[in-house]
């Protein structure tokens, strides 16, 4: 496993951090519910503090797409606050969250007065919008196989727990929403990771992927 890159929590000074707990409301989502809807106003960002989010768009023919997948530390929806715009996508809880959430103006207040929270911002969004060229890059270089190779990577990075023989991914993505994130169909996505089995890279079970091999899996992705 590769270290995990800071999250915006992290990046915080501690003054600024009681600044944004004190400006904060305490929320709790439970498994399914939606903590921000694509298309509504950009009210307030809410920072993850327990569970994981997946974040999702949905084309116009109804397809779901995967963005990508939150957890503890992490910002959601400050483009929209940031810009006044409504949100690029849906927000939903995979498992229960706890997370705080701050008013616009609030933010934006902190933003303002606080160059140390502006930078920890900036630095926030110039990691995602790197990660977003970076998948780009894959999606028009590698076929399905090394795309779901480099997600599960990815997963193992950031969700990755050890086990006797390998990685647990503690993420519980269905083989829907690995497609989702792919931009590949259901069927593609099955076929990639039964190759990946035979090749011994990985084990799964339901809802569950384990990483045996993780050069071999880099290799794939690769």
């Amino acid at each position: 496993m590769t270290d995990q890159p800071a999250s915006f929590l992290d990046l915080l000074e501690a003054d600024d951090r009681r600044e944004l707990e004190a400006r904060a409301g305490h929320r709790r989502f439970k498994v399914g519910s939606t903590l921000m809807h694509e298309g509504a106003p950009g009210a307030e960002v809410v920072l993850v503090l327990t569970g994981r989010v997946k974040v999702t768009v949905t084309t116009a023919d109804g397809r779901e797409i995967v963005l990508g997948f939150c957890g503890p530390g992490e910002l959601i929806g400050d483009l929209a606050v940031i810009d006044e715009e409504s949100r690029s996508g849906t927000a939903e809880a995979m498992e229960p969250v706890e997370a705080l959430a701050v008013a616009a103006p609030d933010f934006r207040a902190l933003i303002d007065r606080s160059p140390g929270f502006a930078s920890a911002v900036l630095r926030n969004l110039v990691r995602r919008f790197r990660d977003a060229d970076r998948r780009r890059v894959e999606f028009a270089a590698a076929q399905t196989l090394g795309r779901v190779g480099a997600r599960l990577i990815e997963l193992a990075d950031r969700h990755g727990e050890p086990v006797e023989d390998g990685i647990a991914i503690t993420l519980p993505i269905s083989q829907e929403e690995l497609a989702g994130w792919t931009g590949s169909s259901r069927e593609a996505v099955a076929k990639a990771l039964h190759t990946l089995r035979e090749l011994g890279c990985i084990r799964t079970e339901r809802r569950r992927i384990t990483v045996l091999d993780e050069d071999g899996l880099r290799a794939q992705a690769a």
